[in-house]
C-alpha cells in the first residue's frame, strides 16, 4: 500500500467516526460516547495529515499542540456548567479565527511565489477569510454578552451591516478579478470582522441559542472552504459536517421560537439591556412560602420541573436534583420539561441537569411532556419566563405569538420561582403569573429550592 493510499484510508476511517459520533450526539444517553468517538476520528485525521509529505515546520506544529493542550484541557475541566455557553462561543471563535489566519498565510505565500493563485484556490481562500473573520469576531461579542461583560442596548441600522457585507464582497471580487494586494486582503478581513461584531452586538440573551448555532455553522463552512484551498480532505469533510449540522440546528432553534433567522438577527426582540416595561395585566399575584410549596409538592402525584436560565444563573441544578430525590422517596413522580431554547445554548438545561446526575429518562422534550401537563399536580417553574408564556397562543400582537411553549398552565397548580416580577428577554408580561392557580416564590432560585427541601424533610 502506497503512502497516499494509506493516508486516504486513515481519512476514510476518520470520516466514519466523525459521522458516527455526530449521530450519537442526538440524545443525552449517547452524547458523551459520541463526543469520544468523534475525538478519536479527529486524532486519526490529524495523524493522517502529519504523515503527509506536504507538512512544513514540525517544530511549530509540536509547539502548537503543546500550547493548545496546555490551554484547552485546564480550561475545559475548570469551566462551570453555567458558563458552558461562553466556552462554546469561544471555541467557535477560535476555529473561525484559525481559518482566517490560514487564509492570510496562504494568500501571502501565493503573492511571494508570483501573484494571485488560480481562481479555484483563490475563491475558497477569500470565502474562508470572510466567513472565518465574521465567525471569530461575532463569537467574541457573543462571549462578552453571555459573560455579561458587555451590557446595554445596541441599535445598529440594517443599512450599516448591509454596507459592510457588500464592501467585504466587493473587496473579495476585486482580489479575485486580479488585484494583487496583501493590504487589501487585510482590509477585507477587517471589514468582515466589523460585520461580525455589529451583527451580533444588538442580539440579546434570549436569542443566543440561534446565534451560537449560526456561528458554529459559519466556522464549519469556513473550515470547509479552507480545506478546498489546501486540498485537505479532512478539513473539507469535517467542515461540511459542522456547517451542515450547525445550519440544521439553527433552523430548528428558530422554529422553536417561531421566528425566522433574519428576524433573530435584525429584530429588536431580546436585544440586550433591560427588558421593556411589562404591560399591566390587571390580575393579582399570589405570593407563597417555602413551607406551603413543600406541602404542595410532598402530597402531589406528579411534579414537573420546568428549568430556565434563572436556574443556571443561580446554579441551582444540584439543589433541584436533591429536592426531586427527596420527593421521589415519598412516592412522588418527578419529570423535567425541557424547552428547545431554554438557556443560552442548545441543550443548556440538559447539560446542567446531567451534571447534577438527573437520570436522562426524566428529561422530557417539549413535544413529549406537553401531553403530561393535564395530569400534573404541580408544575415547578424555575427561572423560565417566555417559554411558559400563554400569550404565545392567543395574543396576536405579542412578540412571541406562535412560539411553541410548555403548557404549564394546564397543570392543576403552578409554582414559579423568580427573583422579581420583571419580564423576560422578550420584554413582555406573562399572564401565567396572574393565573389563580399560580403561586410565586420570590428569591434566588438556589436558596428558594434549598428552603423548600428543608421544609419537605421536616414533614
Amino acid at each position: 500500500m502506497s503512502r497516499g493510499d494509506f493516508i486516504a484510508l486513515l481519512y476514510i476511517v476518520a470520516f466514519v467516526l466523525f459521522i458516527s459520533g455526530l449521530r450519537m450526539l442526538r440524545g443525552p444517553r449517547t452524547a458523551v460516547r459520541g463526543n469520544q468517538v468523534a475525538a478519536v476520528g479527529m486524532a486519526i485525521a490529524v495523524v493522517a495529515t502529519l504523515i503527509d509529505q506536504r507538512i512544513g515546520d514540525w517544530g511549530l506544529i509540536a509547539l502548537g499542540l503543546v500550547v493548545g493542550t496546555a490551554v484547552g484541557i485546564p480550561s475545559a475541566r475548570s469551566v462551570k456548567m453555567t458558563a458552558m455557553p461562553q466556552m462554546v462561543a469561544l471555541f467557535n471563535g477560535v476555529g473561525g479565527g484559525a481559518v482566517a489566519l490560514i487564509s492570510v498565510v496562504e494568500y501571502g505565500e501565493a503573492l511571494e511565489e508570483g501573484g494571485n493563485p488560480a481562481l479555484e484556490e483563490l475563491i475558497p481562500i477569500l470565502l474562508a477569510a470572510i466567513i472565518g473573520s465574521i465567525s471569530f469576531w461575532g463569537s467574541i461579542v457573543a462571549f462578552l454578552k453571555l459573560q455579561e461583560s458587555l451590557k446595554g442596548r445596541f441599535a445598529i441600522p440594517r443599512a450599516v451591516n448591509a454596507g459592510l457585507a457588500a464592501l467585504s464582497i466587493a473587496l473579495a471580487v476585486a482580489i479575485a478579478a486580479g488585484v494583487e494586494s496583501e493590504g487589501l486582503f487585510w482590509v477585507m478581513l477587517l471589514v468582515a470582522g466589523a460585520l461580525g461584531v455589529l451583527a451580533v452586538l444588538p442580539i440579546g440573551g434570549a436569542d443566543m441559542p440561534v446565534v451560537i448555532s449560526t456561528l458554529n455553522a459559519f466556522t464549519g463552512l469556513s473550515a470547509a472552504a479552507a480545506g478546498v484551498a489546501l486540498d485537505n480532505t479532512a478539513l473539507i469533510v469535517a467542515g461540511m459536517l459542522v456547517g451542515a449540522s450547525g445550519s440544521i440546528l439553527t433552523k430548528q432553534m428558530a422554529e422553536a421560537m417561531n421566528r425566522s433567522i433574519g428576524n433573530v438577527f435584525f429584530s429588536g426582540l431580546g436585544a440586550g439591556g433591560p427588558a421593556a416595561a411589562a404591560t399591566e395585566n390587571g390580575g393579582t399575584v399570589r405570593s407563597t412560602s417555602a413551607a406551603d410549596v413543600a406541602i404542595q409538592l410532598s402530597y402531589a402525584r406528579l411534579v414537573v420541573v420546568v428549568p430556565g436560565y434563572g436556574m443556571a444563573v443561580a446554579q441551582a441544578q444540584r439543589a433541584v436534583a436533591d429536592l426531586a430525590a427527596e420527593l421521589e422517596k415519598r412516592g412522588v413522580e418527578v419529570l423535567y420539561a425541557i424547552h428547545p431554547v431554554a438557556g443560552r445554548m442548545p441543550g443548556h438545561m440538559n447539560v446542567l441537569l446531567a451534571e447534577a446526575d438527573v437520570p436522562y429518562d426524566k428529561l422530557k422534550e417539549m413535544d413529549d411532556i406537553n401531553g403530561e401537563f393535564a395530569r400534573t399536580d404541580v408544575a415547578l417553574v424555575i427561572g423560565a419566563n417566555d417559554v411558559t408564556n400563554p400569550a404565545a397562543r392567543s395574543v396576536t400582537d405579542s412578540p412571541i405569538y406562535g412560539m411553541p411553549i410548555l403548557d404549564v398552565d394546564k397543570s392543576s397548580s403552578v409554582i414559579v420561582l423568580k427573583r422579581s416580577m420583571s419580564s423576560g428577554f422578550a420584554g413582555i408580561d406573562n399572564p401565567l403569573f396572574y393565573d389563580p392557580k399560580t403561586s410565586m416564590l420570590f428569591g434566588d432560585a438556589k436558596s428558594s429550592v434549598s428552603e423548600v427541601l428543608g421544609e419537605v424533610q421536616q414533614l
